[in-house]
């Protein structure tokens, strides 16, 4: 496993424009989740991380615990190290103990992971 900035890196299949988070589902089945998730923002941008598309998959586990598979902007972020840790304290927030975080840069972040609402707030 790649780590990059102390975080591990996987890369993941199958997801692209077509496949990326179902932002919907997660609001209407883990609300808790999603109003946490919305109050992480990268800094330089004001638009949570769940909006930018950031998230790419998230996995509530039977235990309780969850899995999250995340990206970043850019691999030379600024808050590389601590995006990350923010969306993790965000999911442990919302009840989810423990989380599991991967961070990955397949495929790269582009705008059209953005969802309707932060084009909106962006003036795209």
């Amino acid at each position: 496993m790649k780590r990059y900035k102390g975080i591990e890196i996987n890369s993941i299949k199958g997801v692209g424009h077509q496949k990326m988070i179902d932002r919907q589902h997660y609001e209407d089945k883990y609300p808790k989740l999603t109003e946490s998730l919305h109050t992480v923002y990268d800094p330089e941008i004001p638009v949570d991380v769940f909006e930018l598309g950031l998230i790419y998959d998230v996995q509530i586990n039977e235990d309780n615990s969850a899995d999250v598979v995340m990206t970043l902007t850019s691999p030379s972020c600024p808050v590389a190290e601590q995006l990350p840790q923010w969306v993790q304290e965000a999911v442990v927030n919302a009840g989810y103990s423990p989380v599991r975080m991967q961070l990955t840069f397949e495929p790269p972040w582009v705008m059209d992971f953005m969802s309707d609402d932060a084009r909106l707030i962006l003036g795209m």
